[in-house]
């Protein structure tokens, strides 16, 4: 039996609410993820070594947002609409020694970089035959256990040290070459309302004491706190088979130091 006019009515009717709701439930969710992203956490990846020892390339990362404010580099879109009308950072906190930081890179404010907070404003930093100074002191440096890499299926044994801040912040460093161009600085005087940032893996970073510079304040997009995912890079994403040899088990769901 064919359906009614009225009946098709009510279907067609039925049809529609169906769709919007469907539309108001994306829209409703894209709007929720904007928010956690925008003000709480927000994914990151590890696209290089210059962190290594800390971070390896391949790592996932929650950066947490709201750990020093909001700036117009912590939105989406580069503060739109608000844009260079923003300046400086709210309901912000002050960053401490050896955080591992996102932050936008001073030269040209998109490029996303992360390395470790050394030096605050008005600190004074320097290398010196591969020891970090600060303030005029040297920061305890004990060696640990080689670091051990493989690259074409041969193993590379990379010196391998742990540092300790003032304020009791530790952590691992990589020193590949002794006699690294970086090694040797002159004094860094941090200037007032900018952060001096290093790698971790000494000898392959672009960082503070290099063509990164001094970085802004309104430049930190937060703290990188966790680490949720970590795959070595063996397989590409339409490998699936190949998935469970890629992921580095132990990096699961553990904590950045």
């Amino acid at each position: 039996m064919a359906d009614t006019p009225t009946q098709s009515k009510q279907a067609a009717a039925k049809q529609g609410e169906s769709w919007t709701e469907l539309a108001k439930t994306v829209i409703y969710a894209g709007l929720i993820a904007l928010v956690i992203r925008t003000f709480l956490f927000q994914p990151f990846n590890i696209p290089s070594a210059s962190m290594e020892g800390t971070l390896l390339i391949g790592d996932y990362l929650f950066v947490e947002k709201f750990a020093y404010g909001y700036s117009r580099y912590t939105f989406p879109f580069g503060g739109w609409p608000f844009g260079d009308s923003l300046h400086g950072r709210f309901m912000g906190r002050t960053p401490q020694r050896g955080d591992v930081i996102v932050f936008k890179f001073p030269q040209d404010n998109s490029t996303d970089f992360i390395k470790r907070l050394i030096g605050l404003p008005g600190d004074t930093i320097q290398m010196k035959e591969g020891v970090l100074w600060l303030n005029g002191k040297p920061v305890p440096k004990v060696r640990e256990a080689d670091y051990v890499e493989t690259i074409d299926g041969e193993e590379h044994h990379v010196p391998q040290y742990r540092e300790t801040l003032p304020g009791g912040q530790s952590y691992l460093t990589l020193d590949r070459d002794p006699e690294g161009p970086a090694d040797n600085t002159d004094v860094y005087t941090v200037p007032a309302g900018h952060y001096f940032m290093m790698g971790d893996n000494r000898d392959n970073s672009a960082d503070s004491r290099t063509e990164v510079g001094y970085v802004p304040a309104e430049n930190l997009e937060g703290k990188a706190e966790f680490r949720f995912f970590s795959t070595n890079g063996s397989a590409r994403f339409w490998e699936v088979w190949k998935w469970p040899f890629a992921i580095r088990y132990t990096r699961l769901l553990t904590p950045i130091h």
